[in-house]
């Protein structure tokens, strides 16, 4: 059993770097909890909308994300990713480039669907 969920998080998370690199408002809408908070690697702290008004104006651009480490934490019916990422792209006609650790909270909604309701990033500055 905890194979298999194990495999739906590995799965919800390729899918939402996709939605991330194509700017794939609809599946990060299905993704992504109405009530998410996410903490970016500036302190601030955002929903939703302002995650998909980023991908649906421009203003947010990612042209590369490499997964360099990961690991999952499994609980009941939450799952808590952390990782390592590399992201290129641009916000706000900026290169935003750089080294990242996410962690996310991932929550099983109904028993059928994983959305992200939590998240964090933090720079990595070796």
């Amino acid at each position: 059993m905890e194979n298999s969920r194990e495999i739906q998080i590995l799965e919800a998370e390729e899918l939402l770097c996709n939605a991330m690199l194509e700017s794939d408002t609809v599946a990060l809408d299905k993704l992504l909890s109405s009530n998410l908070i996410f903490t970016n690697h500036l302190g601030q702290v955002l929903g939703k909308k302002d995650d998909l008004d980023a991908h649906k104006s421009g203003l947010l651009h990612i042209s590369d994300i490499s997964v360099d480490e990961q690991q999952i934490k499994l609980q009941t019916d939450t799952a808590v990713v952390f990782a390592k990422v590399t992201i290129c792209g641009n916000y706000d006609g900026n290169p935003a480039n750089g080294t990242f650790r996410f962690t996310r909270v991932w929550q099983n909604i109904e028993g059928n669907h994983w959305e992200v309701i939590a998240a964090h990033s933090s720079v990595i500055t070796v």
